[in-house]
């Protein structure tokens, strides 16, 4: 079989015409495109509206519908949950959605024969693979308790374990054990 010809969709839309391409079951064709974001957002990271969104697909007809197979990129940006600073990332998703005009699959997209919207694939996408709990780096080290001053730019000199109070009960009798010993 042949390569898929890359194609771009008109006007950034991912509104892609499959008429021809349903036609003929088994034939193959590879959309590249970037579209703006649009309230792409969870409550701790999202992407920023008009950020471009790169979709790289190949669309491949079978008798039952339109599979769809590529990658979904896009730039995130979120306030680090240690220290509360700037964090940016970036979402490269895989992605594997059928399309069908008679959906008997849950994990199916509808679609009317003609064109295909990959708006909602794109999407969902983006928003599950967003990070719940962002940082700003992996080795983030935090706020420090005592003082606030954050970790990263320097270090106070406060204890990097914080003591919790309503543990001090059971300090105290690991401490006496301890010393019984």
């Amino acid at each position: 079989m042949a390569s898929p010809s890359p194609s771009t969709p008109s006007s950034n839309s991912l509104t892609i015409p499959v008429a021809e391409l349903v036609r003929r079951p088994g034939s193959r064709r590879r959309v590249t495109t970037e579209v703006p974001a649009d309230g792409l957002a969870l409550t701790e990271a999202s992407v920023p509206d008009g950020t471009p969104v790169a979709v790289d697909v190949v669309l491949e007809a079978m008798a039952d519908g339109v599979t769809v197979s590529g990658t979904v990129q896009a730039t995130w940006e979120a306030v680090c949950r240690r220290c509360l600073g700037p964090a940016t990332g970036t979402v490269v998703a895989d992605v594997e959605e059928l399309y069908q005009q008679v959906v008997v699959s849950e994990d199916a997209f509808p679609f009317d024969g003609d064109v295909l919207d990959l708006g909602p694939m794109m999407r969902e996408t983006v928003l599950v693979e967003l990070p719940v709990a962002p940082l700003c780096r992996t080795d983030c080290a935090g706020l420090c308790p005592q003082c606030g001053n954050d970790r990263n730019r320097a270090d106070c000199g406060h204890a990097q374990t914080a003591t919790d109070l309503r543990w001090g009960a059971l300090d105290a009798l690991r401490d006496q054990l301890g010393n019984d010993s």
